[in-house]
């Protein structure tokens, strides 16, 4: 019982320190300090990564491999999409994402994995049939991108051609997300459903805010 009870109360604490980072940063900046905690993004998906591993988590063998095979599989899309053009649109990352490979911030395949992983565990308890958790993991991925990417120019995460991500990037996405669903799945996967909760709404509700807030 003693166990459970500081399995429970670290877990409330790592919740309680996500939410404390996003809401400094969306007051921080909604006072005019955006160049400075916008700099801080590669640290916050370290910090987000972290807890991925130590809570959800991300400790064995068979977790490992998933979460470097989608993380591969993330930056090896971007590669193609950044240099040739393809899947996404026209698009260049900016300096906030950290640093960068063939112009691909190698965190970005970090953010691919952690979104599949935590959407994947929220799907797990949402649906038992294999595809229709891959369908809802899926739109979950897009349903916080749509909000990242009106935000992403402004806090120089990246930008597209024009301006505006075209039509053409969200059916991309979602097909990448769904393929990274399937492997999900494959290996059946779990993870925790709290802290997996924690890490994709406090990143829905920070974007949210700044998609109204923009």
């Amino acid at each position: 019982m003693k166990k459970i009870t500081e399995k429970a109360h670290s877990y409330s604490i790592a919740a309680g320190v996500l939410w404390l980072f996003h809401i400094s940063g969306i007051i921080g900046i909604s006072l005019g300090y955006l160049d400075w905690f916008a700099s801080r993004t590669s640290l916050n998906l370290v910090i987000l990564s972290l807890a991925l591993f130590i809570f959800f988590p991300v400790n064995k063998l068979k977790s490992i491999l998933v979460f470097i095979s989608l993380a591969f599989l993330g930056i090896l899309v971007e590669y193609l999409g950044v240099n040739y053009g393809l899947f996404f649109g026209e698009y260049a990352y900016g300096e906030n994402m950290g640093p960068k490979v063939g112009g691909v911030p190698w965190l970005i395949g970090l953010n691919w994995a952690l979104l599949t992983l935590v959407t994947g565990a929220m799907a797990n308890y949402l649906a038992e049939h294999w595809f229709l958790k891959a369908l809802l993991g899926t739109f979950l991925m897009l349903l916080l991108d749509i909000f990242m990417e009106a935000s992403a120019p402004v806090f120089d995460f990246w930008e597209f051609k024009g301006g505006y991500a075209p039509i053409d990037n969200y059916i991309a996405w979602g097909i990448v997300a769904f393929i990274m669903h399937l492997i999900f799945n494959a290996f059946k996967l779990k993870g925790n459903l709290f802290i997996s909760l924690h890490l994709f709404f406090v990143q829905l509700v920070f974007f949210i805010y700044f998609y109204v807030y923009f």
